[in-house]
């Protein structure tokens, strides 16, 4: 195996610990020891703590003084605002596409990622359905040429990515995304953006009270940490 270089060995690192924040094991509020890390992952303190602040950058971790870093945690409203937000954007794009001249390669990569969700869900696993969900909008903003509009976006779909998951990995058979894409997907056909926006709108407001439920029982228990 090729020897990593000291530069790319935090970066290294940032996508293991991401990986575990996204998947619950680093729950919401935990506390993320530099020692703990050490030794889960055979490194040295140097490049640990670069790892975590380059997670701090993206939203994921949270440094709190003389506390240390932790898993960044949510209350309910932040959650709220949140989700709003990237659903008027994801909105906004949908919109912007009126403009974008011929959909066709747009609609058909939109139409594979339904695809390749479908296949996910028949096959339980919650991590490739999130993949494909978001491949589904960012294939849409990205198809505006907006460059900010694609860079709020992707910082938005960052921080949500550990609460999305832990919803699917609860509850993957309730979820309605796959009927939402195919009405987007034929509201774009149809030239109906106004439609399509507002049905992105509607798909975030139904899940969100199931988001906030799911991520209050995700959350770190101190104490039963202890215990345990």
């Amino acid at each position: 195996m090729t020897e990593r270089t000291p530069e790319t060995i935090p970066y290294f690192l940032r996508e293991k610990i991401r990986a575990l924040i996204v998947d619950g094991t680093f729950q919401p509020g935990q506390p993320l020891r530099e020692q703990d890390l050490e030794r889960r992952f055979g490194s040295s303190r140097g490049p640990i703590r670069e790892a975590l602040r380059l997670l701090e950058q993206t939203g994921l971790v949270t440094h709190m003084q003389r506390r240390g870093f932790r898993v960044t945690l949510y209350d309910d409203r932040e959650i709220r605002d949140q989700y709003l937000l990237r659903a008027e954007l994801e909105a906004y794009a949908i919109r912007q596409l009126a403009d974008a001249g011929d959909l066709g390669p747009l609609l058909q990569s939109l139409k594979a990622c339904r695809a390749q969700l479908e296949a996910a869900y028949k096959a339980r696993d919650p991590r490739a359905y999130l993949t494909e969900i978001r491949r589904f909008y960012d294939a849409i903003a990205a198809y505006t040429g907006n460059r900010p509009l694609c860079n709020a976006l992707a910082r938005l779909n960052e921080t949500a990515e550990p609460l999305r998951y832990n919803l699917l990995s609860r509850r993957l058979e309730e979820s309605r995304t796959r009927q939402y894409m195919l009405k987007i997907i034929q509201a774009l056909e149809a030239g109906r953006f106004d439609e399509a926006a507002a049905l992105k709108r509607e798909h975030v407001l139904m899940n969100l009270p199931s988001i906030v439920e799911a991520y209050a029982a995700a959350r770190y228990q101190e104490r039963k940490a202890a215990a345990a």
